[in-house]
């Protein structure tokens, strides 16, 4: 397939041009960016547009322990909370969270392994249980709550931090016991205080003749920590980009070693090894380990099939965590030893998702309403694959006006990575709008039950968003005029200091694509099944890099091999 083709005739499908047009920045924010802590003086700075790839930390070839482990500096737990308190929009109360407590299996004495609450560790940087934190928002006082440890508990499980140690790693004010924070509140707290709390489970126990002059209000907490949490400090970015940093050098540590496996545990055994032995002992989210035809389930999660080296793909969807903060990335790699892919179908549907990143990855700056990269890599999609014959029958503009393409891409382009992976986007939307998100929620595969944060995005969601960017063409290099889109419709644009995936697929799910497509002629028309029916043992295809947002474009946090760079890792499969 000849990739330097036009995407479409101008006059077919002008809505969707690919020049990005020249515009400046938009303004910020204030509240959002005011109180971002300043990178160390070894951390990289933000990139120009014309230098936008962070500087891998290799030395001799090796992740570059001394720069993975210096000191970043406390972690920012007063900035956040001030944070919180300008989202809340009030000069005067209490914010009160609670920390996770240990946990047991039913009937069992053992456990899960400890995972710390993400909005109690946001506003105190304490990752161990039985903690708590309070906000004195007129006082400007945050307060780390901490347990008195039992000596008979140290000798089984262990020390945990004292106070001084809280205080030297975390910007807190005061580290006290927790025995003393009810007496401590009760003696705060004056008739009409309002305590913001989390949820009703997690609220202070108040004496009896408090109940009724203070106030509890658990409903708007949560939404004020979620819109703090979008703009990372920088403290946070150094953290996605240590964990960024681990897992693109284990993503190329199972490059080097990919040709010599026997099955897609295999892999999954090499990535967390080489995390575990740099000190990321958790993953951001079970391992994907997917090869031919189960790379077509976006959430596959077995990881215990045979790889056929001379037929499949493997999809290698990992990420570890560094000290609470994910990273998210996945590549997709053939397993010849000559490095190269195992049928022309597995290269072209490759080289196409690879063009969908690329694109949409260039595109990326403040001001650019996301639902728009979608959009944008929905119409290379349809270019790629009308290409390669497996839509026909209709132009570019025509297929995403029926949103079929979402047969085969069905998911949003990327999502928010943070303090969880798929991480929280405030009030407004990064793909769907609210009530869009509902009805995508309800026809999709959980039958409107949110089985993750990843939005499914179905051929009607598709559809919808192409009608509105066509009525209300946004500010992304568009051809639009500058500043048209001044309301995304409750969809999110990209702010300076935001990390956000990209992350476009192309999948053969079988099921999925003739139970809702090959069946209703409203698609059938456009999708060629004699061609299709080359591409089942592709399975599917999926690249995603981490992105930060930065003044005038972006840097890519994400290092691991992709493209000829992976193909020769595999090739010459080098000792890493």
């Amino acid at each position: 397939m000849d990739d330097t083709y036009t995407l479409v005739p101008v006059d077919e499908f002008e809505a969707l041009s690919i020049e990005l047009k020249p515009s400046s920045p938009p303004q910020q924010r204030p509240k959002r960016n005011e109180g971002v802590s300043t990178c160390s003086p070894s951390e990289p700075k933000e990139t120009s547009p014309e230098n936008n790839t962070t500087p891998i930390p290799l030395v001799n070839n090796r992740l570059d322990k001394q720069w993975l482990y210096q000191d970043v500096g406390k972690y920012p737990a007063k900035t956040h909370a001030r944070k919180v308190a300008r989202e809340l929009g009030v000069k005067c109360g209490v914010v009160y969270l609670v920390g996770q407590e240990e946990k047991v299996y039913e009937d069992s004495d053992q456990g899960p392994e400890f995972r710390q609450r993400r909005y109690f560790y946001y506003i105190s940087g304490a990752d161990f249980p039985g903690c708590a934190a309070t906000y004195d928002i007129a006082a400007d006082e945050l307060v780390l709550w901490i347990p008195q440890i039992e000596p008979r508990k140290v000798l089984w499980y262990g020390r945990t931090p004292t106070p001084r140690q809280c205080m030297d790693v975390s910007e807190v004010d005061h580290v006290r016991y927790i025995k003393d924070l009810n007496r401590a509140l009760l003696a705060k707290v004056k008739p009409g205080t309002i305590i913001y709390a989390l949820h009703p489970d997690q609220v202070p126990r108040l004496a009896e003749h408090h109940k009724g002059t203070v106030q509890i209000d658990t409903i708007k907490l949560k939404p004020a920590i979620e819109c703090a949490r979008v703009i990372k400090t920088d403290h946070e970015i150094a953290l996605i980009r240590r964990a960024n940093a681990i897992s693109s050098a284990a993503h190329k540590a199972v490059l080097t070693r990919a040709k010599h496996q026997r099955n897609e545990r295999d892999l999954q055994a090499i990535f967390t090894a080489y995390c575990v032995a740099h000190g990321a002992r958790h993953q951001a989210y079970p391992v994907i380990a997917a090869s031919g035809p189960n790379a077509s389930t976006l959430h596959y999660a077995d990881n215990d099939a045979p790889l056929h080296h001379a037929r499949h793909v493997v999809v290698l969807d990992a990420g570890a965590e560094w000290r609470c903060y994910a990273s998210d990335v996945t590549r997709t790699f053939p397993l010849l030893a000559a490095g190269r892919f195992p049928s022309p179908q597995a290269a072209a549907v490759y080289r196409a998702v690879e063009r969908m990143q690329d694109e949409c990855v260039e595109r990326v700056r403040p001001g650019v309403p996301f639902y728009a990269l979608h959009l944008h890599a929905c119409a290379v999609g349809v270019a790629e694959l009308l290409g390669l014959g497996i839509l026909c029958g209709g132009t570019v503009a025509e297929i995403l006006g029926r949103g079929t393409v979402a047969a085969f891409f069905p998911h949003g382009l990327g999502h928010h990575v943070g303090l969880e992976v798929h991480d929280v986007s405030g009030r407004e939307r990064l793909l769907l709008s609210s009530r869009a998100a509902a009805a995508a929620a309800a026809a999709g595969p959980g039958g409107g039950k949110v089985l993750s944060k990843r939005e499914f995005v179905g051929p009607e969601q598709v559809a919808a968003l192409y009608q509105e960017l066509l009525a209300s063409p946004p500010e992304c290099g568009m051809t639009f005029e500058e500043g048209e889109a001044a309301n995304a419709g409750g969809k999110q644009k990209l702010e300076r200091n935001m990390v956000v995936t990209i992350e476009p697929g192309i999948y053969f799910c079988r099921e999925y694509i003739e139970g809702y497509f090959l069946n209703d002629p409203y698609h059938s028309r456009y999708i060629n099944k004699e061609e299709l029916d080359k591409y089942w043992d592709v399975g599917g295809v999926r690249i995603e890099d981490d992105i930060l947002v930065t003044d005038n474009g972006y840097e890519n946090l994400t290092w691991a091999p992709k493209g000829q760079d992976m193909l020769k890792e595999i090739e010459e499969a080098r000792p890493f």
